[in-house]
């Protein structure tokens, strides 16, 4: 039984642990005759590295993708792109501590009680680490999404760290490239530059919400009842980990709404039908509309920190615990590249999915 893959024709497993030799993934599904090179791949790793500031772990990784298989004098071939990416900077003496205790908040203990048996080292299967893995199946599902729906954009970036929100009123997507929170919101980067650094010089860590927005979405992915769009991105995100909520559209905060407020008004347009707000993120009944779909996730704060928390043994003992080595003061940060990942992977799984199912057909919506 292997539960390290997800996707229903465009299939990605990863594996590997954080102080292992390697990390990567295995592709399956991609479509033959597409472009493909490390060098496509390469950026999306880049902007989820660790050690880019002092705002992330300063392990210091290059991150340097392979291609092992499944690409032929630069084209997919239809068969499985297997991808390794080399762990260079592990210290695993830092997690001598814990090898025979539990860190609060973080999967040790439960690794522990499901197997028997866990790799200490980083956290291993259960470490952010296995994230750049996604962001590298990501790159491949980018590529081939560029080439069906070239005006496909996919967009991810902090709306909150801790209790601080960002203003809506300064959304500058220009902006998100520029600070090291991936945050549209200019005063909103400067302001979390002194409470982070505040929270990492006191042993301390927070969380943070992400958003991810994907335009020129077509309408007609997603396929009811249990393989809805929507169910299928909820999964993905929240399989991130250290990932604690997903919503889509309003999500939550629909709960608030009347009907009249909710209820996404239609109008015909000069190409057909147009929706006057999204409350629905793009997606209804499952399918996607052809409106930008919003989706957003909540990351826990790093449970790995340098103040004594109270924990057990595995034996039993009770004692106060510190985890030392190195660790994100706000795991959100680099989980902004990984979100937009999970996106790509799945909206590519659904457009081949639907390509099977209906061949693109679509209902005619006026004359």
């Amino acid at each position: 039984m292997s539960l390290n893959t997800f996707g229903h024709l465009f299939r990605v497993t990863t594996w590997g642990e954080s102080h292992g030799p390697a990390i990567g993934c295995t592709v399956d599904g991609c479509p033959p005759g597409v472009a493909l090179s490390e060098a496509d791949i390469q950026p999306w790793l880049n902007r989820r590295k660790p050690g880019q500031n002092k705002f992330t772990t300063q392990r210091q990784e290059a991150d340097e993708v392979r291609i092992l298989s499944g690409v032929f004098e630069g084209m997919t071939t239809g068969t499985p792109i297997q991808l390794m990416i080399e762990n260079t900077d592990q210290r695993s003496k830092d997690y001598g501590d814990i090898a025979q205790s539990f860190r609060p908040g973080h999967a040790d203990i439960t690794y522990h009680q499901k197997y028997g048996v866990r790799d200490h080292r980083g956290g291993g299967r259960s470490s952010a680490r296995e994230t750049a893995a996604r962001v590298a199946a990501g790159g491949v599902a980018r590529k081939v999404l560029a080439a069906l729906l070239p005006d496909l954009s996919i967009t991810g970036y902090m709306i909150q760290m801790g209790t601080q929100r960002i203003d809506r009123t300064r959304f500058d997507a220009a902006e998100i490239a520029r600070n090291p929170f991936w945050t549209p919101d200019p005063q909103a980067a400067a302001d979390w530059a002194v409470y982070l650094d505040d929270l990492r010089k006191s042993h301390n860590s927070v969380g943070a919400v992400i958003e991810v927005t994907a335009t020129g979405v077509p309408p007609g992915l997603g396929a009811p009842l249990y393989g809805k769009l929507d169910s299928d991105l909820a999964s993905a995100m929240m399989s991130i980990n250290a990932v604690k909520g997903v919503e889509i559209g309003e999500g939550m905060a629909a709960a608030a709404l009347t009907g009249v407020e909710n209820a996404d008004e239609i109008r015909m347009g000069p190409n057909g039908p147009e929706y006057l707000s999204n409350h629905a993120g793009g997606i209804l009944g499952g399918i996607s509309t052809g409106q930008p779909v919003v989706c957003r996730f909540s990351v826990k704060p790093t449970s790995s920190i340098l103040t004594p928390r109270q924990t057990v043994t595995a034996t039993g003992e009770e004692i106060d615990l510190v985890t030392k080595g190195r660790h994100d003061p706000c795991v959100g940060i680099r989980a902004v590249p990984v979100g937009e990942a999970m996106m790509a992977c799945v909206l590519l799984d659904h457009l081949l999915l639907d390509r099977g199912q209906t061949g693109g057909v679509r209902g005619r919506v006026g004359s």
